[in-house]
Formats: C-alpha cells, structure tokens, sequence
C-alpha cells in the first residue's frame, strides 16, 4: 500500500511566479496557504518559521533564489551584473536560519546550477525556476525511500514510535523524514502508533506533528517532553526516531532542541533511537557536532505562550533552537540510500560514493 498524505508544504506555482506555502504559524488553529512573491518575503518566511523543517526550508531557499532572480532580471540584463547581485541575495536567503545545512545546500546548488551556463539572463531566470521545481519533487521522492528503508526497522507488529519535534510531510515538501518512516510503517501496519513529545518552547510536536497525523488517520499520543522516561521504563515505547537540521560526517547530529535528553533515556533504556534525515542534510565539510553553530532564538518563545507571559518578569532566559546528539547515542541514521551504521565516519562516506 502506497500511503499518500495529504499535506503538499510547498509548491512553485508556475502561473503566478510564487512560491505557495502553508503557513505553520497557524497550525492546527488553521490550514492556510500564502503566496510567496519575492525573495525578502521568502527569508521573512524563513526566518519567523512560516515555513520550517530542514528540508522544507532548503526548497523555500531554492524558490527564494528563483524569486531574487525574476526581481534582478527587471533591472539588468547584463549577466556578470545579475550572477553578482545573485550571489549576494543567495548569501542573504542563507543567512535566515544558520543551523540547518539543508537551506545553504538549496541556495548552493540553485547558484552553482546556473553559474556557468553561459545563458542569458532571462534563460537563466528559467533554468532556475525549473530546477527548484525539480528539487520540490525529488524531496517527496527522496522522503518515501527514507520512509521505505525506516519501516524495515520497526520492531514488531503494533509498535510504538516516539517522535520529537515535526519532521513530517509540513517539514519536506510532502511525506516526511521521521514520519515518513511512521507512514511508510503504517501502511505495512496500521496497528502502529506514534508518542509525540509535545516539543517546548515552540511546540511543534503538539500543534504540527499530531495536526498532519490526525489529518492522515495514524493514532497519535501527545506527551511532554519530560515524560519519555517514564514511557520508556514502562515499556510502552519500541523506537524512537526523530528529524535531523546538520549532521556531521562522524554522525553528530543537531536537530530541535531536546533531542539530545530523548536520546540519552533511549540509550539508557536500550530503546532505539534513529535519525531519519536525506543526504543533503550530512555537512561533510565539517568533522564533529562541536562545529554546528546552534541558533539562539528569541527569549519570548520560552517566557510567553499564546502572547501570555507564563514566569516573572525580568528573568535570565537562554533559548538555544537546537541541540547535538553524540553519534555514539545514534542506532542508525535513515537515508534514502539506506540504513547508515557506526562507524558513521565509514557509512557516511561511502554514501557519498
């Protein structure tokens, strides 16, 4: 059985030149779409999480540079003058969030797709608009073999997945990473069942994981982030796994914070905890976790809930986006070429191969 979700997260919309997207600040209160016209509004997208999720934000990076290049053609034909202005509007588009490797790979690749083309500027405004549609459809692709080869993992008949955060079909273009594998397990097996951790400070877990699993008919259990632990002695939990933003090339691995707390109760409960994560998200280029940079996000997002203050005033607040889990901590890393295994230094590389 092909399991088919129902959610499309983003889409280039040819007879408009937008990029069109649900808006996931409004989730679950609201399933809407926004249109996405030019590349500033693209990196406020971005940057204020109306589009999120590693992969879903490489996409919106890929239509970004395609919306910064029909805005540079209005006023310049010249093409050393629109690849220099290019350039600069690709490094702007990735300065929008710094953690998730994903979106410097998108804008990359975009950039580089063109570069040297020896195109006009208008041939190359084209070229970049098709591609990022190209890479719109391989992520959906790319996301159900994840699934696919996650779904081999699944212990027993009517498991338990534990998730963290939302790396599902609203964090990819469609079907999801972690909850690819939920749905590629599901349509195998639909008596599985998945504990989302409600994911403090943003709650991604509680408003958007358990929204699109309800949405495509899978059981859902919402919990706290504090309460794996409990679950976990009590046997109630088979898997974990969970989403990735970077992964180093020794299998480090940043991804929402508390992450790293779910995969030391796993480890120490003998649960195991998998990574589900494309290719594109493994940064070769660096060695270990220590070389992520992690995103410090706004204070309010931990003293306020709903706009409604939830401590005193005038308190310290530090609100670290993500966290690194040690590769040592890591079962698996999920792929869409296949099941990654430790020695992660070894598997990742020939990945690449």
């Amino acid at each position: 059985m092909d399991f088919k979700s129902k959610i499309k997260t983003i889409s280039w919309i040819k007879e408009k030149n937008v990029s069109r997207m649900v808006d996931q600040l409004v989730v679950p209160y609201e399933y809407k779409l926004v249109d996405i016209a030019t590349s500033e509004d693209m990196y406020d997208a971005i940057k204020t999480m109306i589009v999120r999720g590693a992969p879903a934000i490489g996409i919106a990076g890929a239509h970004g540079l395609a919306l910064a290049a029909l805005e540079i053609s209005k006023n310049t034909q010249d093409v050393k003058e629109f690849l220099s202005k290019l350039k600069e509007r690709a490094e702007y588009l990735k300065s929008s969030r710094p953690t998730a490797v994903n979106l410097m790979w998108a804008v990359d690749k975009q950039y580089n797709y063109i570069k040297d083309s020896e195109k006009s500027v208008n041939e190359m405004v084209q070229m970049l608009i098709e591609h990022g549609i190209e890479l719109e459809n391989e992520d959906i692709e790319i996301n159900k073999k994840i699934g696919d080869n996650g779904a081999e993992l699944v212990p027993k008949k009517g498991a338990t997945i534990l998730t963290h955060c939302n790396a599902g079909a609203l964090a990819t273009v469609g079907y999801g990473t972690a909850l690819g594998v939920v749905r590629s397990a599901f349509a195998k097996d639909n008596t599985i069942q998945v504990f989302a951790d409600e994911t403090r400070p943003r709650q991604q877990g509680a408003r958007i994981t358990t929204f699109e699993l309800a949405m495509d008919g899978i059981p859902v259990t919402l919990i706290t982030d504090g309460m794996s632990g409990y679950f976990m002695n009590k046997g109630m939990i088979d898997m974990v796994v969970v989403g990735a933003d970077r992964i180093a090339a020794n299998g480090d691995t940043a991804n929402k914070i508390g992450t790293y707390n779910l995969a030391i109760a796993a480890n120490y409960h003998n649960v195991p905890f998998y990574i589900a994560a494309p290719l594109s998200t493994i940064d070769t280029s660096i060695s270990s976790g220590e070389e992520i940079p992690i995103e410090e996000r706004s204070h309010e997002e931990v003293t306020h809930i709903n706009g409604k203050r939830i401590c005193a005033e005038g308190i310290n607040v530090i609100n670290p986006g993500f966290d690194v889990t040690p590769a040592s901590l890591i079962k698996g890393i999920i792929t869409e070429k296949g099941v990654l295994y430790p020695p992660y230094n070894e598997s990742i590389k020939k990945a690449f191969n």
